[in-house]
């Protein structure tokens, strides 16, 4: 599926929009009942949705897995300092993310540190595992501060729509 968007792509309208948000609410719904919830036929729904795969507002769909079910019941998050804020030192810390899948979420930010982490791993042995080995011993990495999550009020992969200005 392609990735890329267009700059000549038209914004979503109404129509695209409902469509989007009933694909967050279930990736697998029929196209025949998505036609249907738009008012449309099936081929103008299709062609609608390929259109958005296409130019980037949907980027993939996937299963909302339980985790707890499956065992990684620690959830942490983790602000991460460099050193120093060089294009070496960015890469090494991104190679090493991309090479964890337990490590969820990476994002560089402005303010008190460098890069927030959202991890989710099976316990505290695994956690500190993760942490000391892998984040920590990254060169360049200077401090390291973690939260752990005691309960999840709110986890969603959705976004909200916005509407056209």
């Amino acid at each position: 599926m392609a990735k890329s968007t267009s700059r000549s792509a038209r914004p979503p309208d109404r129509i695209d929009r409902r469509l989007l948000a009933l694909l967050q609410q279930d990736g697998r719904v029929p196209v025949s009942q998505l036609a249907r919830e738009v008012n449309l036929t099936v081929t103008p729904t299709l062609e609608r949705i390929r259109r958005l795969e296409r130019n980037g507002f949907i980027n993939g769909y996937f299963a909302h897995l339980n985790a707890r079910r499956l065992g990684l019941s620690l959830l942490a998050y983790i602000e991460v300092s460099l050193d120093r804020t060089t294009p070496d030192a960015f890469e090494r810390f991104k190679d090493m993310v991309k090479a964890h899948d337990e490590i969820m979420e990476c994002h560089m930010v402005a303010g008190g540190f460098d890069y927030l982490l959202k991890v989710r791993v099976k316990d505290m042995a695994s956690y500190r595992t993760l942490l000391g080995d892998y984040i920590a011993g990254v060169r360049g990495v200077q401090q390291t501060h973690s939260y752990f999550v005691m309960e999840e009020v709110k986890s969603t992969h959705r976004i909200g729509i916005p509407e056209p200005d």
